[in-house]
């Protein structure tokens, strides 16, 4: 009895010790600076920053609203908190190891011997109550090693829970902007349905004038049938972004409406940092890191197999056959005890565990740096959109403007009977063009500017807006 305090004190020693490898995020070459963007902020932690509302930056109360509602009631956001509980669940579990396991109970035994000799057998009663409590000493880290993996998978739960949502976020802001710019576009049809008609009036006044052929009749009810015709397949890209924004907000679309309105001109600027602060920002890099961690701690866990494992057990309780006898001193039993297992044999199962943990450990690094590279590809493929697109938007304005009087000049010449009727096609069709590329130009830079806020981790508040 009097060695027990002394074996305790050096089992309590012993568990400081783990086995396996200390975890150390893996190490990446990066940029100095974007290659489309200029400007450069010293990078500082900033996973505990608040990421802010990013779309509110569009000023666009229908926008706003209608993330709010994807937080709410988004099926996929919903089924990514509920992994997040279980991984939260699971850190639990693994932190319970540490503690020793207590168990009550009670047993009531009524039993008969067999007779002998022409006597008959006994009837006897025992009655039981016990508590019994084991604990495993931690001597090697395994269970210290398991809590380390469990709380890193807690935490990537978490960053993915949050990349889900800055993904489902990014996407709603995207199809919401392409349905604003189909209604500019459709908006933009039915001015050329309108126009068209016009023209389809005055080729038949001429007609019946004797000033032309129907030849010039034709082709201006072909051109108006065939922007009519478009203006119903916009009708339809419509309904399907009307639909998709309706399952993202978790809505039914038979029950689900948004009316046309108005947009901005320009995407406002979208705060960029510089490359490392992905690394403290993009919630996908942080979860990549956090699976490496996982990977590491758990070659700890196959690794303190190949030690031995103490457990220490204690019970205390009554027995008896008569319940005014329990509590008395010959009714107390209990006893301490301590057991210790190695393995001496497997046949190499434990050396397979090891390689396995490492193999997995060295997956997770390489996808690490694989979020990490498809990270910063994204910034620069959308900070490279958004300063083209730009200037593709000015050159078209342009273009606009010259079809536009182009336009005129046509229709002009052909009232005064000095242009055939193709020249007024040919320049209507020139100005329709550029009008509806240009309406799409501009929902391409909205998604573009969406995606970037996605690729750049979300809003964050304080930092300054790139050029």
């Amino acid at each position: 009895m009097n060695r027990l305090p002394v074996l305790l004190a050096t089992f309590a020693l012993a568990a400081c010790t783990s086995v396996g490898p200390q975890h150390k995020a893996p190490e990446l070459a990066m940029p100095a600076a974007y290659r489309a963007a200029d400007g450069w902020k010293p990078a500082e932690p900033a996973d505990h920053l608040p990421r802010g509302d990013w779309w509110r930056s569009y000023d666009d109360a229908v926008l706003d609203g209608l993330v709010a509602r994807l937080d709410r009631a988004n099926p996929d956001l919903q089924s990514a908190l509920g992994s997040y509980r279980q991984a939260r669940a699971a850190a639990q579990q693994a932190r319970a190891a540490y503690y020793p396991q207590v168990n009550l109970s009670a047993a009531a035994t009524r039993s008969r011997s067999a007779g002998t000799a022409g006597r008959e057998g006994t009837l006897s009663t025992i009655d039981r109550i016990g508590l019994d409590a084991s604990w495993e000493a931690d001597l090697w880290g395994r269970i210290g090693r398991g809590v380390e993996a469990a709380g890193a998978d807690l935490a990537g739960s978490s960053a993915d829970l949050a990349s889900v949502r800055l993904s489902l976020q990014a996407e709603l802001v995207q199809n919401y902007f392409q349905l604003r710019a189909t209604d500019s576009q459709r908006e933009l049809y039915a001015r050329t349905v309108a126009a068209y008609q016009r023209a389809l009036d005055v080729a038949r006044n001429r007609v019946a004038a004797g000033v032309t052929t129907r030849a010039d009749e034709v082709q201006a009810l072909a051109q108006l049938r065939a922007a009519q015709a478009q203006a119903v397949d916009l009708a339809l890209v419509r309904t399907q972004l009307q639909n998709a924004i309706a399952v993202l907000v978790g809505e039914a679309p038979a029950a689900f409406a948004l009316e046309a309105s108005g947009w901005p001109a320009q995407p406002p600027a979208t705060p960029v940092g510089l490359p490392s602060s992905l690394l403290e920002r993009r919630p996908d890099v942080a979860a990549a890191e956090r699976r490496v961690a996982a990977a590491n701690a758990r070659i700890g866990v196959a690794q303190a197999a190949w030690f031995p494992s103490l457990t220490l057990s204690a019970s205390t309780g009554y027995a008896g056959n008569s319940l005014s006898k329990w509590f008395s001193a010959p009714a107390l039993v209990w006893s301490l005890g301590a057991s210790a297992a190695q393995a001496v044999f497997d046949g190499g199962r434990r050396d397979a565990q090891i390689e396995s943990a490492q193999a997995a450990h060295d997956i997770t690094v390489a996808q690490y740096r694989q979020t990490v590279l498809g990270a910063l590809q994204e910034v620069e493929d959308n900070l490279s959109a958004l300063r083209l697109l730009e200037d593709e938007a000015t050159l078209r304005a342009q273009a606009l403007d010259a079809a536009r009087e182009a336009e005129v000049l046509a229709l002009n010449r052909y009232r005064a009977g000095t242009a055939s009727y193709t020249e007024v096609i040919t320049a209507q069709t020139v100005a329709l063009d550029n009008e509806r590329g240009l309406a799409q130009l501009r929902g391409r830079q909205f998604s573009a500017s969406a995606l970037l806020n996605k690729a750049v981790g979300g809003g964050w508040d304080g930092l300054a807006a790139a050029p």
